[in-house]
């Protein structure tokens, strides 16, 4: 073999090496390219967000008014698996930047307050307005000043009446009747005079004559031209309608008692606090004229009709007075503590974030992690709102800078709802890119022919020095 033989043998098989080199380093290259095209495209923003308006978005990148550039928005990996749309993860140091606070969920028992305003009263079933029950006049006025308190039985009046009078004479009669047929050997004669006797003297218990009284005429056979009116009860003269001498009738009033040892009160309460109380509630009451004072009662009675100008409802409320010190027509402060909650599951009041049209709390699942919950609400008091459905003991719920979490989980949800409908479109167009592209792997050297590679097409001067210079 010739020195030029050998020469252009060598060229040959550098030729070919240099081919198959350049192949293996383009194939590497490519694959390098797709890596980090695969990369990129995982990493493509699926939108872009107004830094100052988050609900103003765009396709493409783009900048506000003050020039500031959109925010890109990525698919997050932390809402997909098990954890509900709109699940928001933070960085433990903006946590504590943006003062994120948290509570448990407790078990307790609760009742609603219902605070209004009352109204002192007499207490109607011991208010006694006096009349006399025949004309005649007064003769003397032991209580003579409103305010006066009485003791039962005391004597208020005398009072002389010709009708009362009449009427002792006619008791006088039938008892003597009654004594002188005592003996008569008819039946029917001796219940008669017994009978006439005893509605004689039920006349005079009619007109209001005292027991003592009777029994005094029963004895002594005097008839007295002044009878006496009696205090029914312990209480107070709240009014006094009659002075000495006056003549009087039976549509007189001369006198109105009050027992103040109970009083009521009355107060008023809207409609939509009406489903939660009931009778036997207990209520506290405290009153600028008695500073320092807290007096506990309790809801006697709800009435079954409402206002229809103030749209409230009357309950009313019983309290002991024994010291007097509760007067009618003073207002008051009024607290109900109705609809007592055994075991209600409670959080506190500022955890809830009401939306209009729900009630939510955001959950910690973990480090910097916070699940928006939609929960179901019962009552809320002393700072505390019970939860009927959606939230159990000893769950951890945010209760401050919930509205920045809040609002970056409505953008986590309407990012979710996004990948729902990108998903699709994005899975058909990269099968299709697959499907286009032509892998390097799939060729061989077989594709690579020498017949390709026509030894006719090189001459001996394209392979000289000078030419490879």
């Amino acid at each position: 073999m010739n020195n030029q033989t050998v020469m252009v043998a060598i060229l040959v098989a550098l030729a070919v090496g240099g081919g198959g080199g350049y192949w293996f380093a383009s194939r590497m290259a490519a694959d390098a390219v797709n890596m980090a095209g695969n990369a990129e495209e995982n990493r493509k923003p699926l939108f872009y967000r107004n830094p100052m308006n988050p609900a103003i978005t765009s396709p493409v990148p783009a900048q506000d008014e003050m020039g500031m550039d959109y925010i890109p928005v990525y698919a997050d990996a932390d809402n997909a698996g098990d954890a509900p749309a709109g699940t928001v993860r933070i960085d433990p140091v903006t946590v504590q930047n943006i003062g994120v606070r948290t509570a448990i969920a407790e078990q307790r028992t609760l009742s609603r307050h219902i605070r209004a305003v009352g109204r002192i009263a007499y207490n109607e079933e011991r208010l006694s307005r006096l009349h006399p029950k025949t004309e005649g006049w007064i003769k003397e006025l032991r209580i003579d000043k409103t305010g006066s308190p009485v003791k039962k039985d005391d004597i208020l009046l005398s009072i002389y009446a010709p009708q009362l009078v009449a009427s002792q004479e006619e008791y006088l009669l039938a008892i003597k009747n009654k004594r002188v047929l005592a003996d008569s050997p008819f039946e029917e004669i001796r219940q008669g005079a017994i009978d006439l006797a005893k509605t004689a003297r039920e006349r005079l218990e009619l007109l209001d004559v005292a027991e003592h009284q009777i029994r005094e005429l029963e004895r002594t056979h005097e008839i007295k031209k002044y009878l006496h009116i009696h205090s029914p009860f312990n209480g107070i003269a709240m009014k006094v309608g009659a002075r000495e001498g006056q003549y009087v009738t039976p549509k007189t009033e001369l006198y109105m008692l009050a027992d103040l040892s109970k009083v009521w009160v009355y107060v008023d309460v809207y409609e939509y606090e009406l489903p939660w109380i009931t009778v036997g509630d207990q209520v506290e009451m405290e009153l600028t004229g008695v500073p320092g004072r807290t007096f506990t009662g309790r809801l006697a009675y709800i009435y079954p009709y409402a206002e229809a100008k103030t749209r409230t409802v009357r309950v009313r409320l019983v309290f002991d007075n024994k010291e007097l010190l509760l007067k009618p027509d003073m207002f008051a402060e009024v607290s109900i503590a109705a609809s007592r909650q055994i075991d209600a599951v409670v959080v506190p009041a500022e955890a809830v974030v009401r939306s209009g049209t729900r009630e939510q709390v955001f959950v910690v699942r973990g480090a910097g992690k916070f699940e928006p919950r939609e929960i179901k609400l019962g009552i809320t008091t002393d700072g505390v709102t019970q939860v009927l459905s959606g939230l159990k003991v000893g769950e951890e719920v945010v209760t401050s800078a919930q509205f920045l979490i809040d609002s970056e989980s409505k953008l986590r949800e309407a990012t979710a709802k996004m990948l729902e409908t990108l998903n699709a479109g994005q899975s058909v167009n990269r099968s299709a890119t697959v499907s286009d592209d032509m892998s390097m792997d799939d060729m061989s050297m077989d594709d690579m022919s020498m017949d390709d590679m026509s030894m006719d097409d090189m001459s001996m001067d394209d392979m000289s020095p000078e030419k490879a210079k």
